[in-house]
């Protein structure tokens, strides 16, 4: 069930940890020139637990002030800045090719999807999956943005990414409205989205007013034929032209316009 309830509680959880990229981004910092010169491990690059962690904040990037009278109030750590670690992880640095001043961990955290990819375009794992993120329309997030602060379409998307490249016979996606606060553009992304769900064996079931996303889909229920205590009934069921023809059907009212049905 991809829908747009937050994901969590857990101000340790973003969008790294979710889509499964900082395990890999702490081992490539741990084998780095500067990194295996301090004897840091994978481990010491967690802001969780490790040894580079915020001991502030312990890795939470922000610190709750208790405000008298009035509810608590969270804000950025003023030691680490919100980046969740202490300044001796920003000395550990990864230089790309073309040399440069180079970056750390907490500055690639720092970094939009869209900017990560290409500062990692050597790193084939990670960047699969930022790719994934871009087409889902997430490139703008960062990578160290907390998860439970994404809107409902955000969580939904990204929770859509962590099952793409997965083999998918047999499963059953359900969709409730994704397509509320997207672009045209950002729905057409993800329709192709969808395309390669089905294409690895997929069914995927949406719950849409969007008449793009009806138009392109291969069966559908009209419910209605008003909203509330006026709906509830199936009006038509087809395919989006036999919708289109049927005149009992306001959405096939409409939906002719969009399918260019006489």
């Amino acid at each position: 069930m991809i829908d747009a309830t937050p994901i969590g509680t857990n101000v340790r959880s973003t969008v790294a940890t979710y889509s499964g990229i900082l395990d890999d981004l702490r081992r490539l910092y741990a084998g780095t020139k500067d990194g295996k010169e301090q004897g840091y491990t994978l481990a010491d690059f967690s802001y969780n637990t490790g040894s580079l962690r915020c001991p502030t904040c312990d890795g939470t990037g922000q610190i709750t002030m208790d405000v008298q009278f009035l509810p608590d109030v969270d804000i950025p750590c003023p030691d680490c800045g919100g980046s969740r670690y202490q300044s001796k992880a920003f000395g550990i640095r990864r230089y790309s090719r073309e040399g440069g001043s180079g970056l750390s961990l907490p500055e690639l955290m720092s970094l939009t999807v869209e900017q990560a990819r290409q500062q990692l375009t050597a790193v084939k794992k990670v960047l699969e999956r930022l790719d994934i993120l871009s087409e889902l329309g997430l490139g703008y997030l960062t990578l160290g943005e907390s998860t439970p602060a994404l809107s409902g379409g955000e969580a939904q998307r990204l929770k859509l990414a962590s099952e793409m490249g997965k083999a998918q016979e047999n499963a059953l996606f359900v969709f409730d409205e994704p397509t509320i606060g997207l672009h045209p553009l950002d729905v057409r992304t993800l329709l192709a989205v969808f395309q390669r769900l089905l294409d690895k064996g997929a069914t995927v079931l949406v719950i849409e007013h969007d008449l793009d996303m009806i138009a392109n889909a291969d069966y559908v229920v009209d419910m209605g034929p008003g909203g509330g205590d006026t709906g509830g009934r199936i009006v038509a069921l087809g395919t989006p032209e036999e919708i289109a023809n049927n005149r009992e059907s306001v959405t096939g009212k409409y939906l002719r316009e969009v399918l260019s049905v006489p």
